[in-house]
């Protein structure tokens, strides 16, 4: 069990990272697609915070804790964060794909180890 704990506290930790990334870049993009990518953005933040919550619960009905500090989420997070605002909205989008690509990523080892683990209920969500 240690090992799908570990993996939904990454998930949960590289899902809230991604989820603050796209909601600074809604905030700070700008440029001639602004109304566009304001609220794309928008929609890909607000989608991910309901994300947030749906894998904290999850790890609760396993009987695991959520993280109770932004460094305890932080540390296992596998993706990198913004240390200045990305150059255009060309480079966030960018960042976003390569964020989303680590969420999958540990979405499929999710699915795999609780797979393994015979925990079919995990493994569909991890699906879904």
């Amino acid at each position: 069990m240690d090992k799908l704990q570990n993996i939904l506290q990454m998930m949960l930790g590289n899902t809230f990272v991604m989820y603050f990334k796209a909601h600074t870049y809604h905030w700070n993009v700008e440029g001639a697609n602004f109304s566009e990518l304001h609220s794309f953005f928008g929609g890909i933040y607000e989608d991910l915070h309901d994300a947030v919550d749906v894998i904290a619960e999850e790890m609760r009905a396993m009987d695991f804790y959520a993280p109770i500090s932004i460094m305890e989420m932080y540390n296992t997070k596998t993706i990198k964060e913004d240390t200045e605002k990305p150059a255009d909205a060309k480079a966030m989008l960018v960042n976003l794909q390569d964020a989303n690509e680590k969420v999958i990523d540990t979405l499929n080892k999710l699915f795999d180890s609780a797979t393994k683990a015979g925990q079919q209920g995990l493994a569909n969500f991890a699906a879904d």
